[in-house]
């Protein structure tokens, strides 16, 4: 697997990883797997926006993995002009939910849209229930309510977020 790694302290148990994922691995494809399964679940086929492992394999796509002691998480940093990126593929993996996983994820994404001089993040999400902590987690960083971005409609089963980056 090729992958760039980010350290970031954790507490005692020791590190997380950030990598940059080429979509190969086994445990990657299972956490996407079981991802889209849940968005089949929750979401209507015509609001279902998250994208499979083929979707992922897009040159303006870039994902990466988290790993503490296994794949913790994964999510997607998606080229919409050279000033506007998307947020995609935000997951955690059940067995680290509630550690963390998920912001070490998305501030790791902020700065990367930071660093790449985007001046607008967007992301879209569900307004089921079931999407409520990812939508806590958003404003927690920032991010507001908005109207629907790139090729994405108004949908009363998404919530669509923008972060002004500096």
């Amino acid at each position: 697997m090729s992958f760039e790694a980010i350290r970031f302290s954790q507490d005692s148990r020791g590190i997380m990883d950030i990598r940059i994922d080429d979509l190969s691995g086994t445990e990657i494809a299972a956490l996407l797997e079981e991802h889209i399964a849940d968005m089949r679940r929750i979401s209507p086929p015509e609001s279902k926006h998250a994208l499979d492992l083929n979707g992922l394999r897009q040159p303006e796509i870039t994902f990466w993995t988290i790993w503490d002691n296994g794949l913790a998480g994964c999510g997607a940093l998606k080229e919409l002009s050279s000033t506007h990126g998307e947020i995609k593929s935000m997951r955690t993996a059940q067995t680290h939910r509630r550690k963390g996983v998920a912001a070490k994820m998305l501030g790791h994404l902020i700065e990367e849209a930071t660093r790449r001089k985007y001046t607008k993040l967007s992301l879209e999400t569900g307004s089921m229930p079931f999407f409520a902590p990812a939508r806590e987690l958003y404003k927690g960083f920032g991010f507001i309510e908005s109207h629907a971005f790139g090729s994405y409609s108004d949908d009363p089963n998404s919530v669509f977020m923008t972060k002004a980056l500096e």
